[in-house]
């Protein structure tokens, strides 16, 4: 089988990809594992997927970060007799024409959970900032969904910043640029959005040595960001935090629905769901978590050890 990535290219993807390879390791039928990164670009994602159908893989699982762009490769993997998965970003198109199954997460369901934590922690509302990636991307934009459905009927929690969120392509120094332009243009802000966590850090600490506070912020989880809040939340009163999985783990769904259809085996779901890692104010279902002696690019909330994840990439 086969597993191609749109990019490749941080901490989140490897160790995603590893978890991946690991579930497929588990099952003696799959004989080989191929991985393609297709490095941001488009071209190279559609030629990884043709490449593999030429190879003659079984069945092939995909993380579209082209999205529909991806859809007509993935429509002749599937016609060409392929198992074909898409998973995680939507592509348009329809199950059992273009493709074998889309093996989707609860985004909206992590909007919810944000929002929720936002209501019992945040009872005056305030003003709301959320953070994604691309422009567009249906993460962000199913996130954003979930989190205002709630909200439609607590007009005290208020939109700030371009809608439905700001993109920060989930890079770092983006991220920081982002952040530093919405605390210019918004001298209060009560809450942050981030579908990635870890991308906040480096803004947070910046604008931290400013004399700026912390809000309240509902994230996904990451060792880097635990660490921060354990070594900044005694000076920054307002700065409860709260994280959704960061969800490494929907990889081995994807793959466990990829083998299964292959080798006639039972079919999982094809939805992986979000829950709650870390909160701040409850410690449940766990307080925020950090291993100083692990590296910051590490997700505690991942069925990989955070030891295990320290060696990748050696």
């Amino acid at each position: 089988m086969a597993f191609t990535d749109g990019f490749g290219g941080n901490s989140w993807r490897l160790v995603t990809t590893a978890s991946g390879k690991a579930e497929a390791a588990l099952c003696p039928s799959v004989t080989k594992f191929y991985y393609a990164d297709g490095q941001g670009s488009t071209s190279k994602s559609i030629s990884d997927v043709k490449g593999f159908v030429a190879k003659g893989v079984n069945a092939i699982v995909v993380f579209a970060d082209a999205a529909n762009a991806m859809l007509p490769a993935l429509t002749a993997a599937y016609k060409a007799g392929v198992v074909t998965v898409p998973y995680r970003v939507t592509v348009g198109g329809k199950v059992g024409v273009n493709y074998s199954a889309y093996v989707g997460t609860d985004f909206a369901g992590a909007g919810k959970n944000w929002a929720d934590w936002a209501l019992k922690n945040l009872p005056a509302g305030g003003n709301v900032l959320f953070l994604s990636g691309p422009a567009g991307n249906s993460q962000g934009v199913e996130e954003a969904k979930g989190f205002w459905a709630v909200m439609a009927s607590h007009p005290e929690f208020k939109k700030i910043g371009a809608q439905p969120f700001e993109a920060t392509n989930w890079d770092p120094a983006l991220t920081q640029k982002v952040l530093t332009a919405a605390i210019a243009a918004n001298p209060k802000i009560d809450l942050i959005l981030s579908d990635f966590g870890p991308s906040l850090v480096g803004a947070l600490d910046a604008a931290v040595k400013t004399g700026w506070k912390v809000p309240a912020i509902a994230t996904s989880d990451g060792n880097v960001l635990g660490c921060f809040w354990q070594d900044n939340h005694a000076t920054q009163p307002n700065f409860k935090m709260m994280t959704v999985s960061t969800q490494n783990d929907h990889a081995r769904l994807a793959i466990d629905w990829a083998i299964a259809k292959a080798t006639g085996g039972k079919l999982p779901g094809t939805v992986y769901p979000s829950y709650i890692f870390e909160d701040s104010v409850s410690g449940k279902p766990s307080a925020v978590q950090c291993r100083k002696d692990l590296p910051g690019d590490v997700y505690l909330s991942a069925k990989m050890s955070g030891d295990d994840q320290a060696k990748l990439g050696k």
